[in-house]
C-alpha cells in the first residue's frame, strides 16, 4: 500500500458530506481515526481524558489499541476499509472514489 493512496483515502473521507449518501458508523469513525493517528503521529503519548470526556475517551482507547502498528500497516488497514465502505454504497460516485483511490501512485 503506498502512502498516496492512504493520502488520497483521507482527502475523500474529509471531504464526505456529513449529509451525503456515503454514511460511517461510530465504530467506523473510531477505526479512521485510530489509524490516522498512528500512521501520521506514532504512539498516543497524550494523557488519557477525563472520565466524563466520553468522545474524547473513546478515542483515546482506540489510538492507544493500536499501539506499535508500523505506519505502512495502518495504511493498508485504513484504505482497505473505505474501499469496503465505498464499495457497499455501490453508486457510481462511489465507483469513481474507488478508482481514484486505486489510481493514486
Amino acid at each position: 500500500m503506498s502512502e498516496a493512496k492512504f493520502n488520497k483515502a483521507v482527502a475523500i473521507i474529509q471531504a464526505l458530506p456529513a449529509d451525503g449518501p456515503i454514511q460511517t458508523s461510530t465504530d467506523d469513525k473510531l477505526f479512521f481515526y485510530k489509524y490516522f493517528k498512528q500512521a501520521t503521529v506514532g504512539n498516543n503519548e497524550t494523557e488519557r481524558p477525563g472520565m466524563f470526556n466520553f468522545a474524547g475517551k473513546a478515542k483515546w482507547e482506540a489510538w492507544t489499541s493500536v499501539k506499535d502498528t508500523p505506519k505502512e500497516e495502518c495504511w493498508e488497514k485504513y484504505v482497505t476499509k473505505l474501499i469496503e465502505i465505498l464499495n457497499s454504497v455501490g453508486d457510481e460516485n462511489s465507483k469513481k472514489l474507488v478508482a481514484e483511490i486505486e489510481a493514486a501512485a
